[in-house]
């Protein structure tokens, strides 16, 4: 519907893949995704952070046509051209491939998902988790209004005690895992564990 959206009003469709490209999200792209059918194909695409392993190094792809209509150094950026840094991407994409990543991203993240609803529905939470939700290794907790206002940075500061790190995020209280792509069933189970432990101390 954003598409069509886009098309309608003849506007540029724009994805924003820093946090979410190179297998974060079970595809190499979040827009690629089936979660968002098969017609998400962005005019601008950007990406960063994943492409070399959190070297700084950072990229917009779109058409032709488009980037013709810039002026030179219009897309240019503090993280373009560092020759480490591209290095870093090539040998980064090559792991991702060869160690099926992608495909890992996606077994490990239902497996994740799997286990926090498991506490979700036990009787630790208190009823209090309201959603579980995420695409491959990207998986948000959250919440309901009724939990302890600040619950997400007390969590988080929980885990911490767990030697687990979590990042709280948006305005909600939600906490968000956001594990490598090439983490084993036993290290998301050890982590679930801890998390749990956390949960309990908190609640």
């Amino acid at each position: 519907k954003v598409r069509e959206f886009a098309n309608s009003k003849r506007a540029l469709m724009i994805c924003d893949e820093v946090q979410t490209g190179f297998g974060r999200t079970g595809s190499l792209f979040a827009c690629d995704s089936d979660y968002y059918g098969d017609d998400v194909a962005p005019d601008i695409l950007t990406m960063a952070k994943g492409i070399a392993s959190g070297f700084p190094l950072s990229g917009v792809a779109t058409y032709r046509e488009i980037a013709n209509q810039c002026d030179p150094g219009m897309l240019g950026g503090t993280y373009a051209g560092n020759a480490l840094s591209c290095a870093a991407a090539i040998a980064t994409q090559k792991v991702i491939q060869e160690e099926n990543l992608v495909e890992n991203s996606v077994k490990m993240g239902e497996r994740l998902r799997d286990n926090l609803r498991s506490i979700q529905q036990s009787e630790v939470s208190k009823g209090l988790i309201g959603d579980v939700r995420g695409l491959g290794l990207m998986t948000g907790v959250e919440f309901i209004k009724e939990a302890e206002a600040g619950i997400k940075a007390k969590l988080s500061q929980a885990c911490v005690e767990e030697n687990l790190l979590l990042l709280g995020c948006s305005t909600y209280e939600v906490v968000r895992f956001v594990p490598p792509l090439n983490i084993s069933e036993e290290d998301i189970d050890i982590g679930c564990e801890k998390f749990e432990n956390a949960l309990k101390s908190v609640l």
